[in-house]
């Protein structure tokens, strides 16, 4: 495997990691309520690539590919984590409402914004179509060292793109310091993130 065709394929990961979808909101997600979060989101959903890496390498994979129920299935799973992350988020702000605290961005531990990252990703068929769609592109066999290789590839690109999409949100929101700002930026991401399960889950069942 030569240096130029490592550098073609990170260059499609980088192209695919600039695409909003629900990775990149869910890092959003993460970024307003601090930095650390934030960052842990973004490993996460880089690691959870691996996931679909493996998958390939081992060929199961291509099962999922041609059972329609299968993919089915993933696609419903991914759609009701990001609705169930969605809903966590407008009864986490409703509860501070209640109690009369100032409505701020909901804090989450770095430990479970990763665990949120990684499964996100992993419950996301999308990922796991690129991988079959691209990879054989750049492998004349597929192997397992070589599905690692370039897997590995991948996550190096998302780790840096979301690891500095985390950066940018979180600067963001300390720069402002307007709890308005901060509130309808929770409030939009949460309800985006809502909308992406129903529309996933939605499309899955018809």
């Amino acid at each position: 495997m030569t240096l130029p065709l490592l550098l073609s394929f990170a260059g499609v990961c980088f192209l695919l990691a600039i695409l909003p979808g629900p990775d990149s909101f869910l890092v959003l997600r993460y970024s307003i309520g601090g930095l650390k979060p934030g960052i842990a989101a973004a490993m996460g959903v880089a690691i959870g690539g691996l996931f679909w890496a493996v998958l390939v390498a081992v060929g199961l994979a291509a099962l999922v590919e041609q059972s329609a129920t299968a993919y089915r299935i993933i696609k419903i799973l991914g759609g009701l984590y990001l609705l169930y992350l969605g809903v966590r988020a407008f009864m986490a702000r409703r509860k501070n409402k209640i109690e009369g605290e100032p409505m701020k961005p909901v804090a989450a531990s770095a430990l479970s914004a990763f665990g949120a990252g990684i499964l996100s990703c992993a419950l996301n068929p999308k990922v796991g179509l690129f991988y079959l769609a691209v990879v054989p592109q750049f492998l004349t066999v597929v192997t397992f060292a070589g599905a690692m290789t370039l897997g590995m590839v991948e996550v190096c690109v998302a780790a840096i793109v979301m690891g500095l999409f985390s950066v940018a949100a979180s600067k963001a929101v300390d720069m402002l310091r307007r709890p308005k700002v901060t509130d309808w930026l929770d409030r939009i991401s949460a309800g985006i993130l809502a909308a992406l399960g129903i529309g996933t889950v939605a499309s899955s069942i018809q």
